[in-house]
Parts: structure tokens; sequence; C-alpha cells
């Protein structure tokens, strides 16, 4: 139901109720004009739902995680509601090269899309977009692959533990940066030493 409308709803049985809701502000960030939302009935999208359902997750991550998630669940309610999407506008090799320069020193950091943009000087969802295009990755996707090649090379060429390594590239919680090096390398940190 888009934002002032109103409606009524019988329910056969007891159910178990989602709400959501976005904040008119992220939904134009991501491209909506929230005057054209229609009421959506009798449809459940799949991509929203797993994603509201992995909700309680997100206030666990950090800065990054958490705003680009919102902004996933901000996309795929205007993707829901308003299918034609703007098209993706190029990012210049100089504004890449100054994104990519950012992320690497600053990889320990606290990452913010709203910061890699502004360094583009781009909107968030129009960076996110060209930005994947450019790279073939999301600016989560790409932080996440850089902070675990940097680890790779720490724990080759240092004696550092792996909890301080996992610190050194971003991580505050060792058990996350276990799963992300494992996803990628396909071995666990203390075994990839080994």
């Amino acid at each position: 139901m888009p934002a002032g409308a109103e409606g009524h709803c019988d329910f056969d049985k007891a159910l178990t109720l989602l709400t959501l809701s976005i904040p008119d502000p992220l939904l134009r960030a991501a491209g909506a004009d929230t005057t054209e939302f229609e009421p959506i009935v009798g449809s459940l999208d799949p991509v929203l739902l797993s994603l509201c359902l992995n909700g309680p997750g997100i206030a666990s991550g950090g800065t990054l995680y958490r705003e680009t998630m919102h902004r996933a669940m901000a996309a795929q309610m205007v993707q829901v509601a308003l299918p034609a999407r703007p098209e993706v506008q190029d990012i210049g090799d100089r504004r890449l090269r100054r994104v990519m320069d950012y992320i690497h020193d600053h990889l320990a950091d606290n990452l913010s899309l709203g910061d890699m943009a502004k360094l583009a000087a781009m909107s968030a969802p129009q960076f996110s977009r060209a930005f994947k295009a450019a790279t073939g990755k999301s600016p989560l996707q790409y932080v996440i692959y850089e902070r675990i090649n940097m680890a790779q090379l720490l724990l080759q060429t240092t004696q550092l533990t792996v909890a301080e390594i996992a610190y050194r590239v971003g991580y505050g919680d060792l058990s996350r940066f276990g799963q992300h090096f494992k996803r990628q390398v396909g071995v666990t940190p203390a075994n990839s030493r080994k």
C-alpha cells in the first residue's frame, strides 16, 4: 500500500503479518516517484520477502552493509511497483579510479555508499548501477573482495593472528570475516596460512 492509501482486508484464517515501511526519501533515491505507486493485491514478491525476512541480521552489520540492504529493499520495492528503470549512467574512468583508490586507502574503515557516490559525483543509486556495470560487482561485493584479498596477503606475509588481520581489513566480527574468507578463497583463514 502506498503512503496515504486506505484499504480494508478480511482474512478467513489466522495469518502471519510482515510490515515493511520504506521512507519516501529512500524510495525517491531508488528512482521512484511515490505518487505513481498503486496498491498491489494478491501477489508477493519473493525477492522483497527474502530481503525482509533477513532484516534482523541487517542491524548487526556495518554501515555499508546496512545502507546496501536498505537500498536493496527500496530498489526492489520500486522494481515491483514501477517496473520501468532509469538507464545506467556510465561512470568515467577517472571517477571510478578515484572511488577505487578511496576504497583501498580506507579498507579497514566503516565505508559508506554515500561517501563513495559523492566521490563519483553521482547519486547513490546511479553510482551503484554504474559501479556494477564497470566492475561486475556491487560496491559491497567489491569491498568484501578487496578486504579478503588484503587478508590473504597479510596471512602469507605476516605473523599477525587471524583476529588481528580481520580487524586490519575492516571486520569487527571474526565469524563474518571467516564466512566471507571461506566463500571467496575456499578454505578458512587459518588453513590458508598452512
